[in-house]
Formats: C-alpha cells, structure tokens, sequence
C-alpha cells in the first residue's frame, strides 16, 4: 500500500483524491472504477483504483470514518452526492 502517512482522513481530502483520479491529474491509464475495500490481512480501510481489468493501479488507506461516510462520493462520483 501507499505511503502510510499519507492517508485520508477527511471527506474533502477524500473528494480531492476522486477529482484527481477522475481528471486524470494522477497520470494513470485504463482507469475503470473506483472502490472503498477492506484489507483482508489486518481489517484497514483503503479506496482503490481499478483498470479496465478491475486490477488494482493506486490505492490510499482511509479512516473508519472516511469509510463510513464517504461511501456514496466513491458510489457516486465527487460531488454529485446529496447530504
């Protein structure tokens, strides 16, 4: 996973991660989706970032918070959701 003191810990960081992704900013390729998941190793939260092959090409660990509330951005898109 990513640098560990780089995680996301708001839902504005969260929302400026997914513009990022979403215009590209983040020069990835053959970007498909993204997901909030669970580590299966130790229970964190992260978001990912899918290809077209649903492969993993970036992820960021999460809070619990940023998880719990920021489900419907990731669903969504940045700034479409309704609160």
């Amino acid at each position: 996973m990513n640098n560990e003191a780089d995680i996301i810990s708001t839902l504005e960081e969260l929302e400026r991660f997914l513009i990022s992704v979403e215009n590209g900013g983040l020069g990835l390729t053959n970007v498909e989706g993204v997901a909030m998941a669970t580590n299966n190793k130790d229970g964190r939260r992260f978001v990912a970032v899918l290809d077209d092959k649903q492969q993993l090409v970036l992820s960021r660990w999460i809070t619990e918070e940023v998880f719990q509330t920021g489900q419907d951005r990731v669903r969504n898109g940045p700034g479409r959701c309704i609160n």
